[in-house]
This record gives C-alpha cells, structure tokens and sequence, in this order.
C-alpha cells in the first residue's frame, strides 16, 4: 500500500526529519473530516505562526505529506477511516519525523494507550479548550524540532481581540472578562463565523455527544455570552440567531433585527 511505501522511503523524501530546526512559519496539517472541529482548530493554531491545510481523508493526507512537507499534524481519529488513518501516523512516525497530536472523543485508558502504540506524540480529548489545544501544539513542536514556536496571546478577529491566556476579549474598545466555557464557545462561533451551527452540533463539540443536557443549556450559555459581547445593546452585535435553526457567528458587529 501507499503508507507501507512512504515507511521505507530513502531519506530525501520531504518529510521533515525530527533533527530538523524549525523554520516559522510552521506548516500543520489538520486530518479531519468534521469543517466545524476543522476550523476550531484552525482558528486556535493562527495563536502561532502557524499556516493549516485541511485533509479529510487518509488519502489526502498522505498527498500533502508528500507535496507540502508539514511539520506537524493534528490527527481526529475518531473520523471515518480511522483504520487508514491511523496507518497513516504510524508510517509517517516510524523514523520520528512528523509529530501527530491526535484528537479522540474516547477517553478510557486503553484507546490512549491504543494511539500511543500506534506513534501519536499527544492526546487531546474531544471536546477541549482552545488553549489547551494550543499549549499541545507548541510542546509537541519545541519538543520535536528543539525551536519554540512562536506565540502571541491576543487574536484578533474582525472587531474582537481574544486573549486566550487571561481569557479577556475586548469587543468595540470594551474590555471582556469570559469564563472557560465561554472562551471556548467564542472560538466554535467565531471560528466558524457566517456558518450556521445548530444547538446539536454546539452541544457535541462543547459537552461532547454522550452529554446528557438540560434542554435550554445551549441558548443559556449563547445568550451569557451575548450580553457581554453586547454591552448593553439591545440587538444581537455577533451572534445571531436563525429561529428554530441554531445561531450565526459574524466577526464585525452591525445590528441585526434578527433576535
């Protein structure tokens, strides 16, 4: 197979050796098949000098390790193809030369220990704060490449500035002082910004899928964070809702007659 070929390939493949030092920007390749948990992810790593490229498939992944060389890899395997994908990771790491960071929703001892075997340099449990995300991805480089990536503490998005160290957001000159959850439900909006997402998609990526809610816990929690956002205003500034639908996330604020 594919994978089996690229374990044995000859040392000028362009697939970073782990003696390497790093060279910002640092290239990360996000294997996952879900655009929401995708550009989560997407948007926490723009914390560093990071440029993404996303593969949903094991077969895309394994075309932009061979043409674009990343340093890093953040691997969801709980998506479809797992058992390609997790092929994927152990070929590639054989030599140890590409870190994976490997993303699950199954948390008991025995899967960890499962993709541990298999050649992942880190786990993180679905869902996860976006700090904490960020804080496995600098480890993992520094670790493999002997460099510490770059990291700047404030995002700017549109209007917003996050802070995701004091989780503070400053929102039209306005300081913002969020909770955990809240930070983390900033960034599944925002990073998916003009995309609808439903309760049911902002429940599993906050909670997780076997999270057993009460019915109104997702519009109290967007409706928090909506008054801080705002301000005092009476009109939805950022988040949006799309009646018997979910909410919209839009990065610039405009008053929007939409309750």
């Amino acid at each position: 197979m594919l994978f089996t070929q690229r374990a044995r390939s000859s040392p000028s493949e362009k697939v970073r050796s782990s003696d390497q030092r790093l060279h910002n920007p640092a290239r990360a390749l996000l294997v996952i098949g879900k655009p929401v948990l995708a550009d989560v992810v997407r948007i926490a790593l723009r914390h560093g000098p990071y440029v993404t490229r996303v593969a949903s498939t094991g077969e895309e992944a394994t075309a932009e390790v061979a043409e674009w060389s990343p340093h890093v890899v953040v691997l969801d395997m709980d998506i479809e193809g797992n058992e390609t994908l997790q092929r994927f990771a152990t070929a590639t790491l054989g030599g140890g030369r590409l870190p994976v960071i490997a993303l699950t929703r199954r948390g008991d001892l025995q899967s960890k220990l499962s993709a541990f075997e298999q050649g992942v340099d880190d786990i993180l449990i679905v869902p996860f704060s976006p700090d904490e995300l960020v804080a496995r991805v600098v480890a993992v480089v520094r670790r493999t490449y002997r460099d510490a990536a770059a990291f700047s503490p404030v995002l700017r998005l549109g209007e917003l500035e996050i802070d995701i160290m004091n989780r503070r957001v400053r929102a039209a000159d306005e300081e913002i002082h969020l909770t955990s959850l809240e930070q983390s439900l900033l960034y599944l909006l925002a990073g998916n910004a003009d995309r609808l997402l439903t309760r049911d998609e902002i429940l599993d990526h906050l909670w997780g899928a076997d999270y057993v809610a009460e019915s109104n816990i997702v519009d109290r929690h967007i409706r928090n964070l909506r008054v801080k956002l705002q301000k005092g205003s009476s009109r939805p500034r950022y988040i949006v809702t799309v009646p018997g639908r979910g909410y919209r996330f839009q990065t610039h604020a405009r008053d929007d007659k939409t309750s």
